[in-house]
């Protein structure tokens, strides 16, 4: 069974400045939960025990959120604000959470590399943390670990997309073997429309055999300068299977600003304290659209 998961969370998050400049694009809340927590959740969820996040310069708020907070809960407890206090701790006891500094901004498949000695020989769960993924039935990575235990060989998730947007993901190359499944032949980097073997394309989730670090230690600079992911794991998969689960879900990327009010939306929209005040006041504005 995987228990260990990696969140890369170490990314200048450039498309939301100013407030990036000091707060991390994953601690950006939707609703009133910060991106990071819900990936979190959905790690634990799946049933990962140990999580190892990869942070960066102006990243300490993470470290700080899913620690204890010894004077917040004394003042709750003051104001007899159990519901909340219960909240706040729920936080720093959902995994066992680690962090490593990336050096170097050198892409997701450098700072991944920085999880080495901490995964060791088992195999892990990658999930980026920037990106929501609400599943229907169980939680997308335990959809991930449910093929990995069918193959015994790393898995990513996979997003039908229009074929004019391919050119913004990695796109998978590959040949159905079940219902949702593919084995994969290759994997292209942020193809053109005209270049890409498919519209599947890799779904900020991944679980990983530990042989994906070695492919990384020998990957060269690709696409922006970086030691891309996808590079890698087209190399790996010449030697190792590696599958494609075309999941059962939506996903959210809150990397753009779009994407990012749609998604305080439609999470506003499933909230028990706004969600019918939202859904009237929604209903109003648009009538003067």
């Amino acid at each position: 069974m995987i228990k260990k998961a990696v969140i890369p969370a170490a990314g200048w998050g450039t498309r939301f400045l100013p407030i990036t400049k000091s707060q991390p694009k994953e601690m950006i809340p939707i609703v009133d939960t910060p991106v990071i927590q819900y990936v979190v959740e959905e790690a634990v969820a799946s049933g990962i025990t140990d999580i190892l996040m990869i942070i960066g310069k102006g990243k300490r708020a993470i470290e700080e959120h899913f620690d204890r907070s010894p004077q917040l809960e004394e003042s709750l407890v003051k104001k007899k604000q159990f519901d909340l206090l219960e909240q706040i701790k729920k936080i720093s006891n959902l995994a066992n959470i680690h962090f490593v500094w990336q050096k170097e901004m050198n892409g997701l498949g450098d700072a991944i590399r920085y999880a080495r000695d901490h995964v060791g020989n088992e195999p892990f769960a990658v999930l980026l943390g920037d990106t929501l993924i609400s599943g229907k039935g169980d939680p997308i990575t335990k959809q991930l670990i449910d093929v990995y235990e069918r193959y015994k060989s790393s898995v990513v998730a996979l997003e039908e997309v229009p074929m004019d947007n391919v050119h913004r993901y990695g796109v998978i190359k590959g040949k159905k073997l079940e219902k949702n499944v593919l084995i994969a032949e290759d994997f292209i980097e942020k193809p053109a429309p005209e270049e890409a073997p498919s519209n599947l394309a890799i779904a900020s989730r991944y679980i990983f055999t530990p042989e994906i670090f070695n492919y990384l230690d020998k990957t060269q600079p690709g696409k922006n300068n970086e030691i891309q992911l996808t590079d890698a794991m087209r190399d790996m998969v010449k030697k190792y299977a590696m599958y494609g689960l075309q999941f059962k879900g939506t996903r959210y990327d809150i990397g753009n600003k779009l994407d990012f009010l749609k998604t305080n939306v439609i999470y506003g929209l499933k909230h028990e304290e706004i969600a019918v005040p939202l859904r009237k006041w929604l209903k109003e504005f648009a009538k003067e659209l």
